[in-house]
């Protein structure tokens, strides 16, 4: 073996420590100096200082004002009842004052229960969606199955802890409050009521003139 060739070896094994040894001592030192990035990503970007003009908006101004209907942290004045569904620390039992039981609400309510709530609880309400049927039928042991909306305790719950469920989720049953609007949650919350109560109807809920017709 020539006689450079361990030498060099030796050399090229220092050599190659030296990168360790910088990014160890730039992590343990401070400095004023920015360091060298050598992937930038989008960490530096190009941008507008306070007050300098942009002529990419129509009003020339890069400070763009808050955006309409911006509130502020901790400024928010919820209405309880009708923004989480309780009231003095217990569950609404009636609807909101601000919740107007129309037709309308009622079909947009059955239109989302379709959606979001009919996979699982099956368009009835039974508990036999789609979801629900497929997984009875791969027997995983993991599934634990819908709840009917037909059966106790759903039909005792007050129409706040139906509208919570919502958008906060109850045991396996998932959070939907990111994706269904306050307005829409209680739109549903109507259209149960009313899936409920066709299922669970008496003959005096009849008007008299058409009972005979029933029977």
């Amino acid at each position: 073996m020539p006689r450079f060739i361990q030498p060099a070896l030796i050399i090229l094994a220092v050599l190659a420590l030296v990168p360790f040894a910088c990014v160890a001592r730039m992590r343990a030192t401070r400095s004023d100096v920015p360091r060298l990035h050598l992937v930038p990503d989008m960490d530096n970007q190009a941008s507008y200082k306070s007050q300098q003009a942009n002529a990419w908006f129509a009003d020339g101004r890069s400070m763009r004002p808050p955006v309409e209907g911006t509130i502020a942290r901790g400024a928010l004045q919820l209405d309880e009842a009708y923004d989480r569904g309780v009231e003095g620390g217990a569950y609404v039992q009636r609807f909101p004052p601000r919740v107007e039981l129309t037709r309308a609400a009622i079909e947009r309510g059955h239109e989302r229960f379709d959606v979001y709530c009919a996979p699982c609880h099956g368009l009835a309400g039974y508990g036999d969606g789609i979801v629900a049927r497929r997984a009875d039928r791969l027997q995983q042991g993991t599934w634990v199955p819908p709840a009917s909306l037909h059966d106790e305790p759903a039909l005792g719950r007050p129409v706040g802890h139906l509208f919570n469920t919502i958008g906060n989720g109850i045991r396996t049953m998932p959070a939907y409050g990111a994706q269904i609007p306050v307005e829409d949650r209680w739109a549903i919350v109507a259209y149960v009521r009313a899936l409920q109560r066709s299922q669970h109807a008496r003959i005096e809920d009849v008007p008299a003139d058409a009972r005979s017709r029933l029977r």
